[in-house]
């Protein structure tokens, strides 16, 4: 019975360890599939795109520059479009896309980037 108990321990603290692996790797996905067009695929803004816009991609590697922005203003950026947050109209809106749950792990995908 104490083996059957500790397996089932076991178990369930691999999974709580794999599941933010997963939402990483989905976000990353997600990035990689919407993003790094103009963003780059490793998020520095220069993607195959940028060169052709008037206004330079974010740079999400800089943490100089994303600290000065709050998760949700990350989150409305990502959601509804640069316009609703006074940027760009180059940034499209995702939400018709991405889920609000898939936005906030893209917020945390790119504190990664920038490793803040």
């Amino acid at each position: 019975m104490k083996k059957v108990s500790l397996m089932v321990l076991s178990v369930m603290f691999l999974g709580l360890m794999i599941t933010p692996l997963a939402v990483a790797e989905k976000a990353e996905d997600n990035y990689k599939l919407y993003c790094f067009q103009c963003h780059g695929s490793k998020g520095s803004g220069g993607g195959i795109n940028a060169a052709a816009l008037s206004t330079a991609p974010r740079d999400h590697t800089s943490a100089t520059e994303m600290k000065k922005l709050t998760d949700e203003n990350i989150f409305t950026a990502i959601k509804e479009g640069g316009a609703a947050v006074s940027k760009s109209t180059f940034m499209p809106p995702w939400k018709s896309i991405l889920t609000d749950d898939e936005i906030k792990d893209m917020v945390k995908y790119l504190h990664g980037l920038c490793k803040c």
